[in-house]
């Protein structure tokens, strides 16, 4: 990992507390990055943060060290909790966040609840009501809890929304405004956005709920896109496979990415790359959640060195040293180009970004290119470079459940 990312401030010339900086220096980190550096001095003396930043860049960080110093500087006696809250959209970020604030809290008597929806309902349900400090998760399961008066927004200190673009995405905005609208009035408490872009409905949403938002935006140029080595193949759709095994095999990734658009795409790649002799995991949107976090650990600890994925799938996956991404099907969204190529080359580290201008999705290239304001030089596929590929045994059909129903005799042939 090089150092180019970050800026000349030093986490000790903030208004930190030692405690605080004594959690930094154990996790090794001793100078801000841009986002760091422009957001912790104004959210140190409580003012509110809407920023625009991409994933990789430090704002977890930057949240979490607000969000602790807040903690800290509270004087007020026997408050009840919890004081402070962290919106994700997605199970995966709320995970990724959880561990970053246990990891940078060592030294702080904070009690922290993880809740996401999938799993683990009932172990939730008693954490959120043994007066816990801080709530990471998602909206859904949050909601579902509240309701159910396991907790108390009143005397919420600290609101964060994490990738709110997402949460538009997602189709979390009615259950955010429902919590905002729960919590102490926005200038009773430090309210911090984060979003990979500042659109009108991300603003606006920034600007009805939070206490005159200091505006900043980080450009992903400054801190990821230079860092990525951008190229295209133009395979025709009979050698995408033999091309992506061919590279596989020359660059021997450390760590890789294959983003495709359908399910079926990812399971038959899975299928391909798993017979000549990858270890891959496929994941979609509707694999089980309890699955979806062993596979993810396995990608994690290199048990598994590829991992093939769709976009629904992949949004908020915040795992390091990922050195090659392949978008094997190009996204039909230009901001998907942008977040898929983010998961290499963060925290200042280098990264590959290899796409297939293939048949079926080379029109959304030119979108891209736009989008992005520069050209991907596109190389020429020699003929050593197109692996033999060992097909496949045919997928064995499970077998449907049984329901209570009978079915239906069959007629008998004439």
């Amino acid at each position: 990992m090089n150092t180019t990312h970050l800026t000349q401030t030093r986490f000790a010339n903030l208004e930190l507390s030692d405690i605080i900086l004594q959690g930094l220096t154990d996790a090794g980190f001793n100078q801000c990055t841009p986002i760091q550096d422009r957001a912790l001095p104004l959210l140190l003396r409580d003012k509110d943060i809407a920023g625009q930043a991409q994933t990789g860049t430090g704002k977890t960080a930057t949240f979490l060290l607000a969000l602790f110093q807040r903690l800290i500087n509270d004087e007020s006696e026997k408050i009840k909790n919890p004081r402070a809250i962290v919106l994700a959209p997605t199970r995966e970020l709320a995970i990724q966040i959880h561990k970053d604030a246990l990891l940078l809290s060592k030294h702080l008597e904070l009690k922290f609840a993880l809740i996401y929806g999938g799993t683990d309902y009932q172990k939730q349900l008693d954490k959120i009501k043994s007066n816990v400090d801080v709530i990471i998760g998602t909206p859904g399961r949050i909601i579902d809890f509240y309701r159910q008066n396991a907790f108390t927004l009143d005397n919420i200190q600290v609101m964060v929304m994490d990738e709110a673009d997402r949460m538009f995405d997602l189709g979390f905005i009615k259950d955010i405004r429902f919590l905002l609208r729960r919590m102490p009035e926005a200038d009773k408490r430090l309210n911090m956005l984060f979003s990979a872009t500042l659109s009108y409905k991300v603003t606006e949403l920034a600007y009805e709920h939070m206490n005159n938002p200091v505006l900043i935006r980080i450009e992903s140029e400054e801190v990821t896109s230079k860092a990525i080595d951008q190229y295209a193949f133009c395979p025709s759709n009979e050698q995408k496979l033999p091309l992506l095994v061919g590279i596989l095999n020359n660059h021997q990734p450390q760590r890789s990415i294959i983003f495709v658009n359908t399910k079926r795409c990812a399971e038959r790649l899975d299928d391909y790359l798993n017979a000549n002799g990858y270890k891959t995991a496929a994941l979609s949107g509707d694999v089980p959640q309890d699955k979806r976090q062993r596979l993810l650990s396995d990608f994690q600890e290199n048990k598994i060195t590829l991992l093939i994925a769709t976009d629904v799938a992949a949004r908020g996956l915040h795992i390091a040293d990922v050195s090659h991404v392949f978008n094997y099907d190009l996204p039909q969204d230009v901001e998907d180009y942008v977040h898929r190529i983010g998961r290499t080359a963060r925290f200042g580290a280098s990264g590959v970004a290899i796409s297939f201008i293939c048949e079926e999705y080379a029109y959304s290239m030119p979108d891209i290119e736009d989008y992005i304001e520069q050209k991907i030089p596109i190389k020429p596929i020699d003929k050593e470079l197109l692996a033999d590929i060992i097909k496949p045994e045919k997928r064995t059909l499970r077998p449907k459940l049984s329901t209570n129903k009978r079915a239906k005799p069959r007629p008998k042939a004439s």
